[in-house]
């Protein structure tokens, strides 16, 4: 039977709240962290190319430990460890980039991009812990309300954090936007600690490679999981704009980074609403046309924004961008947690990560290159045409996630 939305919230002595308290200080910390470096990146190289480099220098890192990461997750030391250790390690990279701030030592973009990929190795074992953790504490019944209100608490976290990293880098300094990051991981390492879980790890754990290979094959095997992660991860890789915001803002509205922190907000505006009423109202009826529908709007909404150049329209047409991706997100996180075994959730979580985190890097990288080769404006009206591709592929190459009721999992 489905927990409401205050009984999920009181299981387990709170135990939800407490993790949400982790991944929102993680998410602040994070997206603090990266519209700062973006906007240091391009202060200094004026060149989209540069914010490109942004997302390969994170995600070369992050993919090289991410299947790592999910089968040590699944078999050693505690989840809450693994949640705590990475928050820590985000603490002490964004401390470094205060010192880069204040210093400014020779060839900073590189040390820059050291700190960069710093931060990839560290987001390697966030998801595997978060969503082993979460599986741990809610009752399956209930996980498509409780991924509604998760959903939710990232958005939060994606307004805010942006917003205030744009409002301290126009009205203090960089300095100031990372060090707040570093104490917002210290939060996060304090809250993963206080969660309590009957589970901590496995009990039979297989050799690494072995253990990798078994969460690939099922990941294989099992359409649905398949082709929400290659939607998602395609949809992100062409459509995403977020790492051409800030020459967007600079070059065509004209703006400081006060206007960075309102665009990079916006989606999140979007994505919140969603969440909010997906906790409330779950899709479990015809699931899989309404993933594929919202990631086809996204891609509407990106050719959209790169032909605007007003900025309130381009905040209303990004803000719609986010409520489309927010259903995308709960969908595609519901279907994961339902399909997948309580015994490889570390290591599906982190294929997922590849899947889908690398994405947004990967995206950046792609962007870059195609603004360099295109121009600005058609690479993003471009990336959005490659979106709407990938929906049509998907529809006829995965009939299963097409015609999919996520009531049929429970």
């Amino acid at each position: 039977m489905s927990l409401s939305i205050r009984q999920i919230l009181a299981h387990q002595g709170y135990a939800f709240p407490k993790l949400l308290a982790f991944r929102i200080q993680m998410v602040l910390s994070y997206q603090m962290t990266m519209v700062a470096i973006g906007w240091h990146i391009y202060e200094i190289t004026h060149d989209p190319w540069a914010l490109g480099l942004i997302g390969l220098a994170e995600v070369i890192p992050y993919m090289g430990s991410a299947l790592f990461a999910g089968h040590a997750v699944d078999h050693y030391f505690s989840r809450r460890g693994f949640a705590c250790l990475s928050a820590v390690f985000l603490a002490f990279n964004a401390l470094l980039l205060v010192w880069i701030a204040l210093t400014q030592p020779a060839h900073t973009d590189w040390w820059i991009y050291g700190t960069v990929a710093l931060t990839g190795f560290a987001r390697a074992f966030i998801a595997p812990s978060y969503n082993t953790l979460f599986a741990l504490i809610i009752p399956r019944a209930s996980i498509a309300k409780a991924s509604g209100i998760g959903s939710s608490m990232f958005q939060i976290g994606l307004i805010v954090g942006p917003a205030i990293g744009g409002l301290l880098i126009g009205f203090a300094d960089k300095s100031v936007a990372y060090g707040l990051s570093a104490a917002l991981a210290l939060g996060a390492a304090i809250a993963a600690m206080s969660v309590r879980v009957t589970q901590q790890r496995s009990h039979a754990p297989l050799k690494v490679f072995a253990s990798i290979a078994e969460g690939l094959r099922f990941v294989k095997r099992t359409q649905v999981v398949l082709g929400a992660q290659l939607l998602d991860m395609f949809a992100v890789l062409f459509g995403g704009t977020v790492a051409m915001l800030p020459a967007f803002v600079h070059d065509i509205y004209q703006m400081g980074p006060e206007g960075l922190g309102i665009l990079r907000a916006a989606p999140a505006v979007g994505a919140i609403v969603t969440g909010v009423w997906l906790a409330k109202h779950p899709l479990h009826q015809h699931s899989g046309r309404w993933l594929l529908l919202a990631v086809a709007g996204f891609g509407l909404c990106m050719i959209a924004f790169g032909l605007c150049h007003t900025f309130w329209l381009a905040i209303v047409i990004l803000a719609i961008s986010g409520m489309l991706d927010g259903v995308s997100v709960v969908l595609r996180q519901t279907i994961l947690q339902l399909a997948t075994p309580d015994n490889m959730r570390g290591r599906v979580s982190a294929i997922n990560g590849i899947f889908i985190g690398s994405s947004n890097e990967l995206g950046a990288f792609e962007s870059g290159l195609t603004a360099r080769l295109m121009g600005l404006v058609p690479s993003v009206v471009f990336g959005g045409c490659m979106t709407l591709a990938v929906v049509g592929v998907t529809a006829i190459k995965a009939p299963e996630l097409r015609e999919l009721h996520i009531s049929q999992l429970h």
